[in-house]
């Protein structure tokens, strides 16, 4: 159950961001509250899946999924540009959480 909890946290997050750009600066009422309830969302949810699993692995799963996932939306839906370095980074990032998830518990 808490890496459901997790799950949706990362999935609130990523609508919460997304959603935040479309706010352009809350200045637009639906993007704006829907960004804002999915953070409140997303929050509730990864304060519940941290009591069962390690906060540092939960972290670090949490905040890599958002910016991978919010990397290829603003690539997709924004049409932003990444540089070369960002795309390492971004690898980087994936191969940090993969190595934190199989070796960080003990």
């Amino acid at each position: 159950m808490s890496y459901l909890l997790l799950a949706l946290a990362i999935i609130a997050e990523i609508v919460a961001t997304t959603f935040l750009k479309f706010s352009e600066g809350f200045t637009k009422l639906f993007p704006s509250v829907l960004s804002v309830v999915s953070y409140i969302v997303c929050y509730y949810s990864f304060s519940k899946a941290v009591t069962k699993i390690n906060l540092g692995i939960a972290y670090a799963t949490w905040c890599g999924a958002g910016i991978i996932v919010t990397a290829v939306i603003s690539f997709i839906i924004f049409k932003e540009k990444l540089s070369m370095a960002g795309v390492v980074g971004i690898i980087l990032i994936t191969a940090g959480c993969i190595i934190l998830n199989a070796f960080g518990s003990k």
